[in-house]
């Protein structure tokens, strides 16, 4: 197992009670091989990161952006709250390397898959929160993911790429995009889809995702690239 003191000083946060910190990057997986670990997984600290990640950055935005509308603050907060955000920013603070998981889990690359590393990192907020308080965690949610805020807004990454692929399609070739999974293989609890995104008969892009609603998100994202549509 790797050694938490390290993870600590990297992210300036020390933990009181380090079975906590050592918990939040337990994956279930990591149980079923090793019964004699003391601690549980990792997903009711996730459940209650979850709920301190959200209101952390809704408190941000709604005491720094006084003039945007209610609909404004809430696509920007799912802009930085979801899968993709979540798990970019664990991967930039190595939180990967630290994850415990199965050795199946690992030979599947589970340590750099977006789910786990997005739970993971709100799995630590909850553990954050709960050895060090809110103050500790607000600074830690605004230093490493509210920074990534001025980009979102600047390059819209806050907008639905579904709503602005078909918005697009509509406007400049008068058709209405439709989705297909081309494929989907793995397990019931971890499938995974590739979907492709089609304008009439002609396939534009394709995405890969482990639901069909980010498959799709990620095709339509693929497909504005594609055709060089902003």
């Amino acid at each position: 197992m790797k050694d938490f003191s390290e993870l600590e000083k990297r992210i300036n946060i020390s933990f009181k009670n380090k079975d906590l910190i050592v918990q939040s990057f337990c994956h279930r997986s990591y149980l079923n091989e090793n019964s004699s670990f003391k601690l549980g997984h990792n997903e009711r600290l996730e459940f209650l990161g979850d709920a301190v990640l959200e209101l952390i950055v809704t408190q941000y935005l709604y005491l720094n952006y006084p003039e945007q509308t209610e609909g404004e603050l809430t696509s920007w907060r799912a802009a930085l709250v979801n899968t993709k955000m979540l798990s970019e920013i664990a991967q930039e603070l190595n939180f990967g390397e630290f994850v415990l998981l199965s050795k199946g889990e690992e030979k599947e690359n589970g340590r750099n898959r977006q789910s786990v590393l997005a739970n993971t990192f709100e799995a630590f907020i909850g553990a954050c929160y709960l050895d060090s308080g809110y103050d500790k965690c607000y600074n830690f949610v605004k230093d490493n993911l509210i920074k990534k805020l001025p980009q979102i807004i600047k390059e819209k990454l806050y907008q639905d790429p579904k709503s602005l692929f078909q918005e697009e399609a509509q406007s400049r070739e008068s058709l209405t995009p439709n989705y297909k999974v081309l494929e989907e293989w793995g397990p019931d609890h971890k499938k995974n889809f590739k979907v492709g995104v089609f304008l009439g008969k002609n396939l534009v892009a394709q995405g890969q995702g482990f639901s069909k609603q980010e498959a799709e998100e990620s095709a339509a994202r693929e497909a504005l690239k594609v055709k060089n549509w902003k």
